[in-house]
């Protein structure tokens, strides 16, 4: 069966349960998309309330203090919420290539295996028992040790030694995130083998994500076209194969050929969002005179975005008040009779932090 690129984007929405049916848990969100971008906590705590029936910011954030979803460096070695029995597969799987690559950046920062070593037995020293420490509390246990933390070596420190599994971050306190022991946070980790890891992220990333094709699930994952085909093949009794623009792309057998929705079909999507960022591709729902609306300075900061019938329109933002949220919008062209349902999904943003949709305002019409 050839798909047309409608039915592409209507499948991703679905897919992706942006439209039609939402979850009940946050963390049921999490395990269906495998893994969720999480660069900016804030917003990524939407990512997973917008795919949820009515879960709000409190809810998402109960759902880590809970240990049911684990915030960690897997994917490309950037943030991601994974669930938390599959964090340490995952990290098995991804670190290896994920660590040969930053070879230079520890170089750069003056930092060696010798040096990591020491702070993993540092911060394991005093995280063991259950304890938690902010993240400025773990740079200043570093900084007492000796060991710089400034020019993001730090960060890069705390990065590495969660690639290896000791550590992940915990629950915010006081507006901060904490950082806390992987194997004492979560205590029932799945066992994989490589084969058996590559088959279950290709069956998460294409049920969560299809259709899409070999690349944009390697570039997902961090992992190389060979290990992806032999995800997809290890995964195949459970996915399909549909041609669309001549591109061979996956997706889950369950996927319905023609999925139906519910209007409005608009919805406000955060900053790095998997709606766009789960593609290496992302022609098919981001013009390319949009993109760098979308990323100013191509600077890898994700502005949130409009979409309107699977297409990304514009951008907004959010100012948080005291008593209220401002969202201003900035679509790429007037919206016309979509304004009002925009305004709409403003609302529903407003409801799932718990504050009142103060000012809703449209800039460059």
């Amino acid at each position: 069966m050839k798909l047309n690129h409608r039915s592409l984007i209507f499948q991703r929405l679905f897919n992706q349960h942006i439209a039609g049916t939402k979850f009940e848990k946050p963390e049921q969100v999490v395990k269906r998309l495998g893994a969720l971008q999480a660069q900016d906590y804030m917003q990524s705590l939407w990512a997973i309330g917008l795919r949820t029936q009515s879960a709000t910011a409190v809810d998402i954030k109960q759902a880590i203090a809970d240990k049911k979803i684990v915030l960690t460096w897997p994917m490309r070695g950037t943030l991601h919420f994974v669930p938390a029995e599959d964090t340490k597969w995952m990290l098995k799987l991804s670190a290896p290539r994920t660590l040969a690559q930053s070879k230079r950046r520890m170089e750069q920062l003056e930092l060696d295996l010798e040096i990591i070593e020491r702070c993993k037995q540092i911060i394991y020293d005093t995280l063991h028992g259950n304890k938690r420490l902010s993240r400025p509390d773990v740079m200043k246990l570093l900084e007492d040790a000796s060991i710089s933390t400034k020019n993001q070596r730090g960060y890069h420190i705390l990065w590495h030694i969660a690639q290896t599994g000791l550590i992940c971050l915990g629950p915010m306190e006081d507006k901060k995130q904490t950082v806390v022991l992987l194997d004492e946070w979560v205590l029932n980790s799945r066992e994989l083998s490589t084969e058996e890891s590559l088959a279950e992220l290709a069956a998460r990333y294409f049920t969560g994500h299809g259709p899409a094709t070999i690349h944009d699930f390697a570039w997902w994952a961090g992992i190389t076209i060979t290990d992806a085909r032999r995800g997809i093949q290890a995964a195949q009794p459970g996915l399909r194969r549909e041609k669309i623009n001549d591109h061979e792309h996956w997706m889950s057998k369950d996927t319905p050929s023609e999925p139906t929705y519910e209007k409005p079909a608009v919805y406000l999507l955060p900053g790095f969002d998997e709606y766009l960022l789960g593609y290496k591709d992302r022609s098919a729902v981001l013009a390319s005179e949009h993109a760098p609306l979308v990323v100013p300075g191509n600077n890898g900061i994700f502005l949130p975005i409009i979409v309107i019938d699977g297409q990304v329109v514009g951008t907004w933002k959010r100012t948080i008040k005291k008593n209220g949220v401002d969202i201003t919008f900035s679509p790429f062209a007037p919206l016309g009779d979509q304004e009002e349902s925009v305004i709409e999904a403003a609302h529903r943003y407003s409801e799932f932090i718990g504050l009142p949709l103060s000012r809703a305002a449209m800039v460059g019409q």
